[in-house]
């Protein structure tokens, strides 16, 4: 009676089996079900791939490991060696979690599923389970973890963390697209990914909260780097009296908004005479809203404002004003 070769009774989750036993008879009987295939493997190579069915393996049903046996005299009396691999053909959700850089360097922290599934198992064996020794569904999906983190981190860090948090839909996109090709290398079709949770550090999710309240990264951006430059100022005071002072305005304002007024004494020697303080505009140092002049608190982020005797708007953390040089008490 000729011996059944079969997967029996895999599990849902089950990608690969391998057969236990490696020396092989002719005349055997290979069963195949739906959604399967078994891939021979003799020497690091694949050699026959067979689908669903029941097949006789004889040297017609063998013909590329044929080739290879028929080197050596009555091959086809004896058994024969070789690794046969059954693969399941069915859809698999994987999980993918990891850290990432956007073009910013903000931290990006992702994690999510993809779902995938094996198109041709010649390619899978030799590149993933043959390649790489992994036999077993446990060790196949930690690799794919992996690759599929490797991958996403690299896309990712192709993108702003603006365009990741505001337009994660065309993101995700885009990203699926990419890491589709790379699974193609690897006998995969990628049929989808999900992200299901995108974060960064309590700092950035700051950043982009008034991101999306004005709408204007660029500025969002500017202000940050003004408060930095102004809190390294604080710490070199006489810095204020060089570069610091034609720095930080344009950090600070931007372009387009008015300058602060000039100190007490230009007033003085004006031709014209000073538009009164508080018919000017001044705009918070955190989130760029237009405070009124002397306001204690911004009325649009509730941050504390700080204001020096000659009537500028600065950084709360600024020891020295970096408009006129005034020098805060300690």
């Amino acid at each position: 009676m000729p011996k059944v070769i079969e997967w029996v009774n895999p599990s849902p989750d089950d990608i690969v089996w391998k057969y236990p036993n490696e020396v092989i008879e002719w005349g055997s009987v290979l069963i195949v079900k739906e959604y399967e295939a078994a891939v021979f493997y003799r020497d690091g190579k694949v050699y026959d791939v067979f689908r669903a069915g029941r097949h006789v393996l004889t040297t017609a049903t063998l013909p590329l490991l044929t080739k290879v046996l028929s080197k050596v005299a009555g091959y086809e009396k004896v058994p024969f060696v070789a690794t046969i691999i059954f693969v399941s053909l069915k859809q698999f959700r994987g999980l993918f979690g990891g850290r990432a850089q956007t073009t910013e360097l903000a931290p990006l922290m992702f994690r999510g599923s993809y779902y995938f599934r094996i198109v041709d198992p010649a390619v899978f064996v030799n590149e993933v389970i043959g390649g790489q020794s992994l036999f077993t569904t446990d060790d196949i999906n930690e690799y794919l973890r992996g690759y599929m983190n490797e991958l996403l981190m690299k896309y990712l860090s192709t993108y702003s963390i603006v365009d990741v948090f505001m337009n994660l839909d065309r993101v995700s996109t885009e990203v699926k697209l990419r890491v589709m090709e790379d699974f193609k290398r690897l006998g995969l079709e990628l049929i989808d990914v999900k992200f299901e949770g995108v974060d960064t550090t309590e700092e950035w999710r700051q950043k982009i909260f008034w991101i999306k309240q004005t709408g204007n990264a660029a500025m969002v951006l500017q202000m940050e780097t003004a408060k930095s430059v102004a809190s390294e100022l604080g710490k070199s005071p006489g810095a204020a009296t060089g570069t610091g002072i034609v720095m930080i305005p344009p950090l600070l304002y931007g372009p387009y908004a008015q300058q602060p007024p000039p100190p007490p004494q230009q007033q003085q020697q004006s031709a014209t005479a000073p538009q009164p303080q508080a018919q000017r505009k001044f705009y918070c140092p955190y989130c760029g809203a237009e405070v009124p002049f002397n306001a204690k608190f911004c009325p649009n982020c509730g941050k504390k404002l700080k204001w020096c005797p000659n009537g500028h708007l600065v950084p709360l953390e600024a020891k020295v004003c970096p408009f006129c040089g005034y020098k805060f008490p300690e």
